[in-house]
């Protein structure tokens, strides 16, 4: 897909990767990118460049999408970015904890993904871009909750993919290692900026790769996954 004149939307973009990639498809070429977030309180610091235009969804909320579908009647990219994440295992975490993050990172992406992809079929094709996780290829114990909504994510990608491939739509699967956002502050590991992780994307979707290893610990470990996914299974258990 060509991101000059693109018309874009990111979720979650009041902060982290989101913010990034709202910088990053502007430098890139897009002539509009509306900025999503729960409040537009949150948006304030995301910049004043006449072409971010900042919009309210909560993806875990039927009429926002309602709304904004007729705001964003435009969109030839959609940025799934927008997550959450709760620590622990599945056999002690809250019930709630497992309801909260599938709410947002299963049923958001569902949920905004059927909302635009019609859309930005009737603009003339373009992309869907879903932000998942290293973790979604092998589960670390830790992050039981978080993983299991990311693999079924994953799992989603790819029959949206196969949903889309005739009606102008790509696809693309996002997996990145750690990225130093406040999601994962006091982790203590070695972190991709957001910045970086949202240029590399974006180069990945301009070359029309349907999976992107967005930074050096991802790309090492797909390919580690590729070789043995047992015994990388073994090794993310074992942490």
């Amino acid at each position: 897909m060509k991101l000059d004149n693109s018309v874009a939307l990111v979720t979650g973009a009041n902060r982290g990767i989101g913010k990034s990639f709202v910088h990053a498809l502007l430098a890139a070429g897009a002539k509009k990118v509306y900025a999503a977030a729960r409040s537009l309180d949150t948006l304030a610091g995301v910049g004043i460049d006449p072409r971010i235009v900042a919009v309210k969804l909560d993806v875990t909320r039927e009429d926002d999408f309602r709304d904004l579908a007729a705001t964003a009647s435009d969109v030839t990219l959609l940025v799934n970015n927008a997550g959450v994440l709760d620590f622990g295992s599945v056999l002690e975490a809250q019930l709630q904890a497992f309801e909260r993050n599938f709410a947002t990172n299963f049923y958001g992406v569902l949920a905004s993904s059927r909302t635009f992809a019609p859309i930005i079929e009737k603009n003339g094709g373009g992309a869907i871009v879903n932000m998942h996780t290293v973790l979604a290829l092998a589960s670390m114990p830790g992050f039981g909750v978080y993983n299991a909504s990311k693999a079924a994510a994953w799992s989603l990608t790819q029959s949206l993919r196969a949903g889309l491939a005739s009606r102008g739509v790509a696809v693309h699967a996002v997996f990145p290692g750690p990225v130093d956002t406040e999601m994962l502050k006091g982790v203590p590991v070695p972190k991709t900026s957001p910045d970086d992780v949202a240029k590399a994307v974006l180069q990945g979707v301009s070359r029309g790769d349907e999976d992107i290893f967005p930074d050096p610990m991802s790309a090492s470990l797909y390919q580690a996954w590729r070789n043995d996914h047992k015994a990388v299974e073994k090794q993310f258990a074992a942490m």
